[in-house]
């Protein structure tokens, strides 16, 4: 937990990374498990501290978890064991909350923690608990827990979300397989996770309709299967090396990769000065010629530019030819890098939501401290960059969202060491 990561700046990274699984996507599939008795095999789950939380806080409730030899997960839940997800569980992965819909949906009760701060920001669930309300259940807040009972089963019901929520479009979309009756998400999430989550929960019995689009459709039914379905490549991994190759002046395949769930990001690194070719094997991305231009970002639901790519970016934009502005419009507190950043030599100004890049010839090796999963790579990118040894602190971050990172970018000439505190 409290190891460091070490790099010696400078190297060009070249060579081939298979981009794993999507962490984003995988939570919410294990999650799945819940609506059927049936047993849900996935593959393609990430080996991650996030998926292990996941795993005890579905072990409390019941579900049993097993890996064999090719990696594959399968999730059984048979029999229900407990309608409750304990604080100390869910506290440690905030996707956790996602079980309450499912439980309610299949159990007609559930009692789940709330997950607490989180270090970028507020993430409320009140879209979430109103949008079980319209579908007929009764949630209290009791001693920090979200309490629900449906004792006639879910409801099918019209839910308008105000603004876009990845994680309520997911979560009453689960719990909506099960409802009686047809329930429209109107304003719904369009991320490719959902439409991932939608494919699987299809290939269990349900009815989805529209997932990936800003309204989608859900006739519940009685009960589901279990399925055997892959988990879609990381796109923020997959950015996130792109990344990488570009700002080190190297050329990396990125096995897997799906540019296609990358629009916003291949526009605008194309026009920064990365050349990105996109195949059936993934995508091979390096520096069209010369330096790094300058560009702006505005973070936004998808299809526009993943706010879970922002920190990455600025890393990229510190040493690029010019002054570059980027507006993160989902996450208040998402910018706690910076001052990391400006300890390797970074200039950079945030006024409110925006941060002013102006690139620098250099970064300077520095030892810094990681605050969050994403400010966390952005620092290792800065350090592949960077001239001298940097060291990075507080890396459990890193161990949540990225698999055998170390490994990646040693394999493909980074000077880069785990190593205890």
């Amino acid at each position: 937990m409290l190891d460091k990561i070490r790099i010696s700046g400078g190297a060009s990274l070249n060579g081939d990374i298979v981009v794993a699984g999507a962490k984003n996507a995988a939570l919410k599939l294990m999650v799945a498990s819940l609506l059927t008795e049936k047993p849900l095999v996935l593959e393609n789950v990430p080996y991650l501290a996030d998926v292990d939380a996941l795993e005890h806080v579905l072990d409390e409730l019941g579900v049993e978890t097993a890996r064999d030899r090719d990696g594959a997960m399968t999730l059984s839940a048979a029999t229900i064991r407990s309608t409750t997800a304990s604080y100390d569980l869910v506290r440690k992965m905030r996707a956790s909350v996602l079980v309450f819909g499912p439980l309610l949906a299949r159990c007609g009760k559930a009692r789940v923690s709330l997950p607490g701060g989180c270090a970028i920001g507020t993430r409320p669930v009140d879209l979430h608990i109103k949008g079980f309300e319209q579908m007929g259940a009764m949630i209290d807040l009791d001693d920090g827990y979200m309490v629900g009972v449906a004792p006639d089963g879910l409801k099918g019901a019209t839910i308008r979300f105000p603004y876009v929520s990845v994680g309520a479009t997911e979560h009453l979309m689960m719990a909506a397989t099960l409802a009686d009756g047809e329930t429209v998400l109107e304003n719904a999430a369009r991320e490719p996770e959902i439409a991932d989550l939608a494919q699987c929960l299809n290939a269990m019995g349900a009815q989805v309709s529209g997932a990936g689009s800003t309204t989608i459709r859900v006739q519940g039914v009685d009960r589901l299967d279990g399925t055997r379905h892959r988990v879609l490549p990381d796109r923020i991994e997959t950015g996130t090396y792109a990344m990488a190759a570009a700002l080190t002046d190297g050329e990396l395949n990125l096995i897997g990769g799906q540019g296609g769930d990358l629009d916003a990001v291949v526009q605008t690194l194309t026009a920064c000065g990365a050349d990105i070719a996109v195949s059936n094997r993934g995508m091979t991305v390096k520096r069209a010629n010369g330096e790094l231009k300058a560009g702006d970002i505005t973070t936004a639901p998808h299809p526009g530019f993943p706010t879970d790519l922002q920190a990455q970016f600025m890393a990229l934009m510190a040493t690029a030819d010019g002054t570059s502005h980027i507006a993160e419009t989902i996450f208040e507190n998402r910018f706690m890098h910076v001052p990391e950043l400006a300890r390797m030599g970074a200039d950079i100004t945030v006024n409110g939501g925006t941060a002013v890049v102006r690139g620098v010839e250099q970064l300077t090796g520095a030892p810094v401290m990681a605050t969050d999963l994403r400010a966390s790579v952005s620092l290792v990118l800065a350090g592949l960059a960077a001239d001298g040894e940097t060291t990075i602190n507080r890396v459990y971050h890193l161990d949540r969202g990225y698999e055998c990172l170390v490994e990646k970018l040693s394999a493909c000439g980074a000077q880069i060491d785990r190593v205890a505190a």
